[in-house]
């Protein structure tokens, strides 16, 4: 380990990185927060334009959020914290959300199914179900997605 700081709020989710700062979704406080972290500060928080923020991906210009709660995903302008457009998550409980240059990728806790999304249609590319029952964190390398499944507290590398 190299460091660790307190989380801001009491219900970590969704971690993104925008090459500079963290970006942390909680759905306990409805917040998204922008993370200093190398001090762990918050350089400052917007109320998530949803109910409960899970996933969150950056690809290069904006955040991505995916919201179990109202069932959509979010691209959001960092700056202002303001929705650019939303459309509906092809199940109804996303969790963790990547990008992979081109498409995001999401996985839902309800059809346990991992979906790759055009940003520009929000249609699903393809699916296939996921490798154990809890698709929860996502993240690309480059060549290959990861996937974290809390419930078997396992970490899968998945190659699409």
């Amino acid at each position: 380990m190299i460091r660790s700081f307190a989380s801001p709020s009491g219900e970590p989710r969704g971690l993104a990185w925008d090459g500079r700062t963290l970006w942390l979704g909680d759905p306990g406080a409805d917040l998204i927060y922008q993370i200093d972290p190398k001090t762990g500060l918050v350089i400052r928080s917007f109320a998530s334009p949803g109910t409960s923020p899970r996933g969150l991906a950056w690809d290069g210009r904006t955040l991505w959020h995916s919201d179990a709660g109202a069932d959509l995903i979010y691209q959001i302008d960092p700056k202002t914290g303001l929705v650019i457009r939303s459309f509906a998550s092809p199940g109804v409980d996303p969790q963790g959300l990547a990008w992979d240059g081109r498409t995001l990728w999401l996985g839902d806790l309800n059809t346990d199914l991992i979906y790759q999304i055009d940003p520009k249609t929000g249609k699903v590319i393809r699916s296939f179900a996921s490798p154990s029952g809890d698709p929860q964190g996502l993240v690309w390398d480059g060549r290959t997605l990861w996937h974290s499944d809390p419930a078997a507290r396992l970490i899968y590398q998945i190659a699409v």
